[in-house]
């Protein structure tokens, strides 16, 4: 495994001795309880930018290696505190750490120095006057009664946090293109951390800092460093963050901070402390709640150790069966697991055990790419529309700056592509209500006057699979939102796609005003408009741009303005635009920025209301389907794609039939 080219250095320099002590302690990992014995002590000479001896220690597969536990006795400072990171400029400098109690702990960072007492719980902090961004490396002291530690080649700059699950996780060296971008990615003033993937209700005051197994991937991951940006750290960063802030760092120059606080598979409420969640008073959300404590009480440690044995001893028995024998290093489980309690999307769990470790950390904004596990939920969008602004607010609050700028990606694609033979059938998804609620939610509080909120869609970069690999493009294009308005840029760069101003409804169409004007993205006709009358069974819609006559006879095309029909649909009433996983939709911006119209609708149905519109039939649940239900909508929508394809055929035959005019 090759070293990366920076290591902060993190052992304690005792002021009686030259020599460098890292003690390994008792470590509590928030996913369970990891005992680290007290009584080693390795003793390390370092160089300037030298690595301890604990980094040298072999990678056992299917175990972490700690380096650094999240707390330590003695003076110590929180482990964001490396050599090699960013601090964030124009803000105060908030420093902390733990010390004995009572220690008088001095901070010199630069030329300022600030002093204070640690607290009975040990722990201490400085806060020192905001500094500009500077590119030249900086040093940390911290010095207490009797030891000091020391960080060097601190940049000052942006921090930008990059969170949400796996697609904002996914790293670069997977995605297209992203051999170009490794090959590229020789950046001395973009430093990059990566948050490890803890677990825990209780909110956590730091993170150890470690290599990580990880079982989907069967590896371990590097967590919890900071590393300056080369082709060889980049390999696993999260290619939307790296492009995102490489972009911004070549247009500004300013050293770039990128913290990824993303986990595959997490939901939206995983995210949001708990005492948030208490106080929403919605059906939804108390039934949540409801259902995870429940499954916290029901679980038996030893029950479900009892049963993981059986299982075990059940596989060997049909192995043995089969002539066969276990692998040679299955052995039956002896330990006892945690349970739904550390269940990483437990809500609240993610917030306590990978944000609050970083709560007050000074940071310049927040971009996030989620979704996929809340459209898993029944109705999930109704919960997720209550809770997401919440959610904004209390990363707000986290991070100490209540308008701390918040770019939203919508979700992306997943499923085969959507069609003009499948339209209907293509509308039965979750995921496509998320989709829309992330956008509506980013309306209200742009609407609301949040100069903070920005939003890109990422569903015109499609794929089948889940993890669509085309993540270059949506990094730049969520760059645009901070370069606009958080850089100063708004004149040169646009970031907002065409938004709809005005609905229109006319006799047998509908028209949407917007506020600028749009077309599709390879010419030809536009495509993606749904359209319903007032029973509510929509139909593809032909989509043209507002046509009229000027003074002279000639046709003249206001491209803001889109004119929706259909012969199935006399009476419009309700649009849906881009309504599926993976959509046929091609609207976009027309001034060379292909900012896509967003996945959005003016009517307020649920799957629920669709399935009583499209079977006549009500649900056994008025807000919910079950499986079978679905599959009944999905049949009915299949049959109205049918019905439609028949009737255009048959128009086509009779149109063919009917006799040239001479």
């Amino acid at each position: 495994m090759k070293v990366p080219s920076i290591r902060p250095n993190f052992n304690v320099q005792l002021s009686h001795s030259n020599s460098y002590v890292n003690k390994k302690q008792v470590l509590l990992i928030p996913f369970w309880k990891k005992t680290v014995k007290n009584n080693i002590f390795l003793v390390v000479l370092w160089a300037s930018l030298g690595s301890f001896l604990s980094a040298q220690e072999k990678l056992e597969r299917g175990k972490d290696r700690v380096d650094i536990p999240a707390q330590a006795e003695g003076l110590i400072l929180h482990n964001m505190f490396q050599s090699g990171m960013v601090i964030q400029r124009e803000k105060p400098i908030r420093i902390w750490g733990w010390a004995e109690a009572g220690e008088k702990v001095s901070v010199t960072f630069g030329e300022q120095t600030q002093s204070a007492i640690a607290a009975a719980d040990r722990t201490w902090k400085v806060e020192l006057p905001a500094m500009q961004a500077s590119s030249t490396p900086t040093k940390l002291l911290v010095q207490g009664q009797k030891q000091k530690i020391e960080r060097d080649n601190i940049l000052i700059g942006d921090i930008w946090v990059l969170s949400g699950q796996s697609n904002m996780e996914f790293e670069i060296a997977k995605v297209d293109n992203g051999d170009l971008e490794i090959a590229s990615a020789n950046f001395k003033n973009i430093r990059l951390f990566t948050m490890p993937h803890l677990n825990g209700f209780e909110p956590q005051k730091s993170f150890p800092i470690l290599y990580q197994w990880s079982d989907w991937s069967s590896r371990h991951y590097r967590q919890g460093y900071w590393d300056l940006c080369t082709p060889e750290t980049v390999r696993d960063m999260s290619a939307i963050g790296f492009v995102f802030a490489r972009r911004i760092h070549l247009a500004t120059q300013v050293p770039i901070g990128i913290v990824d606080v993303s986990r595959g598979g997490t939901t939206l409420e995983t995210w949001i402390p708990t005492e948030v969640l208490k106080t929403v008073d919605t059906v939804e959300v108390k039934a949540k709640l409801a259902e995870w404590d429940a499954k916290v009480a029901a679980f038996d440690p030893q029950k479900d150790l009892e049963q993981r044995i059986k299982n075990f001893q059940d596989r060997a028995a049909r192995l043995k069966a089969q002539g066969k024998e276990l692998p040679p290093n299955s052995v039956a489980p002896s330990d006892l697991k945690p349970g739904p309690a550390f269940d990483q999307n437990r809500p609240g769990n993610c917030y306590a055990s990978m944000l609050a470790p970083i709560a007050g950390f000074q940071v310049k904004g927040v971009i996030w790419h989620q979704g996929y596990n809340n459209a898993l939920q029944p109705n999930g969008h109704v919960m997720y529309h209550q809770l997401f602004a919440k959610m904004i607010d209390a990363w707000r609050a986290a991070f100490q700056d209540p308008q701390l700028p918040f770019g939203i990606i919508s979700l992306c694609t997943a499923g085969d592509p959507q069609d003009q033979d499948d339209y209907l059938e293509r509308m039965v998804d979750e995921g496509i209500f998320i989709r829309a609620v992330q956008y509506q939610t980013f309306l209200e509080l742009y609407k609301a006057g949040d100069k903070n909120i920005g939003f890109a869609s990422s569903f015109d970069q499609r794929r089948s699979w889940y993890h669509p690999q085309i993540k270059v493009p949506v990094g730049e294009r969520i760059s645009r939102w901070a370069l606009a308005t958080q850089y100063g840029m708004a004149k040169q760069i646009r970031w907002l796609p065409p938004m709809l101003k005005e609905m229109f409804l006319e006799p047998g169409e509908m028209r949407l005003q917007l506020d600028s004007p749009a077309g599709p993205f390879n010419d030809g006709a536009i495509e993606g408009f749904a359209i319903a009358g007032p029973d509510g069974l929509f139909q593809p819609a032909k989509a043209e741009w507002l046509t009229k006559k000027d003074s002279q006879g000639k046709a003249q095309q206001n491209r803001s303005m889109i004119v929706l029909t259909s012969p199935l649909v006399p009476e419009p009433r309700y649009f849906r635009y881009a309504w599926g996983r993976n959509p046929l939709a091609n609207l976009k911006s027309l001034d060379h920025t292909d900012l896509p119209f967003a996945t959005q609708r003016s009517d307020t149905w649920t799957m629920a209301g669709m399935y009583e519109k499209y079977t006549q039939k009500k649900p056994v649940d008025p807000n919910l389907l079950d499986g079978r239900e679905i599959g009944e909508l999905r049949n009915a929508l299949k049959t109205a794609d049918l019905q439609r394809r028949l009737w255009l055929a048959k128009e086509l035959l009779q149109s063919a039939e009917k006799p040239k005019k001479k």
